[in-house]
């Protein structure tokens, strides 16, 4: 079943012309007209997103910092791990441990980035960096405000009840991470 010779990139799609469909705040909407291997012109539409991070926090007693927060584009609130958008020219880990304040209070003795990923590459730039926070304790008034999330710390130990009520995909990864025994 496996094939030892080495594995070659199908051909790639080449960009005709590219035209901005929407520009906003976080993000930009791009139109590409691409030609395809077989000749065929067809089109793409590109979410340009300036990369973002997520954080799974343990903290001194083991506990998991989990949020809860609504997300308007599904309609209701999610269970998630920490995450945010990273600032132009933000550094991952400066992005992690502000985000990381920002939604829980918390701030993290130690930060290690575990590992990176698109969160959707069919039709988006958006890169996640995926991080370990260990050490986290309470930091007084450092919450935002703007950010109306609620605290869940969950046990370590009951990661796995949890595991199947979570439906954001980078709490998936980073938890699924966790309970594969990285860290910590």
């Amino acid at each position: 079943m496996a094939d030892d010779a080495p594995q070659t990139d199908p051909p790639a799609e080449t960009t005709i012309r590219s035209r901005v469909g929407f520009g906003g705040r976080m993000l930009t909407v791009r139109v590409d007209d691409v030609r395809l291997p077989s000749g065929r012109e067809s089109g793409r539409e590109v979410v340009e997103h300036p990369g973002a991070v997520a954080i799974v926090a343990v903290t001194d007693d083991a506990r998991v910092l989990l949020v809860r927060q609504h997300r308007h584009a599904v309609g209701r609130a999610l269970l998630e791990i920490p995450a945010g958008t990273r600032e132009p020219g933000e550094d991952p880990a400066a992005t992690a441990r502000r985000e990381l304040i920002e939604e829980t209070g918390y701030a993290a003795a130690q930060l290690t980035v575990l590992t990176e990923f698109f969160a959707s590459p069919g039709y988006t730039t958006e890169r996640l960096w995926l991080f370990m926070a260990t050490g986290c304790r309470p930091v007084a008034g450092q919450r935002d405000a703007e950010e109306p999330a609620a605290l869940e710390p969950v046990p370590l130990a009951d990661l796995a009840t949890v595991l199947p009520g979570i439906e954001d995909a980078k709490t998936l990864v980073g938890l699924l991470w966790l309970m594969r025994g990285e860290s910590p």
